[in-house]
């Protein structure tokens, strides 16, 4: 089965799963790829507010985040909660989009840790997105990224 452009990513966790006591793995893509929407301090010290203000308020907690130029990681636990976790996500593309003139694809990957992954590599391979990238030689180099100092 093909995803063809107007598809939506499935988003729904098996029944078995307690969202609140796992971790995902989520990417958010720009559109067009390739153009540099996020990689700016304006724009990152933005959206840094904006994760830590849902934060606060118990929406999430977030390990890392990362801005490429053209796409975000973060590693995001959500707690118990009325709202599905891809809510709270459309509804932060949402406000970035409309305070920032972010184009978002449509939709966002996320990915459940599972018990044989560990949350240190998925960091490690989020740290060194920018030295595949060739934007960076060593992760301490890349500015745009923000971890939970709590």
């Amino acid at each position: 089965m093909s995803m063809g452009r107007g598809n939506k990513l499935p988003h729904y966790a098996p029944l078995w799963v307690d969202p609140s006591k796992e971790t995902y793995f989520v990417t958010i893509n720009c559109e067009p790829r390739g153009a540099n929407q996020l990689a700016k301090p304006e724009v990152a010290a933005f959206i840094w507010e904006t994760v830590r203000y849902r934060r606060d308020r118990g929406l999430w907690n977030y390990h890392v985040i990362l801005l490429m130029p053209d796409h975000l990681h973060a590693l995001l636990n959500f707690p118990p909660s009325d709202t599905p976790f891809r809510s709270l996500i459309s509804k932060w593309k949402e406000w970035l989009a409309k305070q920032l003139g972010i184009r978002w694809q449509d939709d966002f990957f996320e990915h459940r840790l599972r018990s044989d992954e560990s949350l240190n590599q998925k960091v490690t391979y989020i740290l060194e997105n920018p030295i595949r990238k060739g934007l960076v030689t060593k992760p301490e180099d890349w500015p745009f990224v923000l971890f939970n100092e709590r």
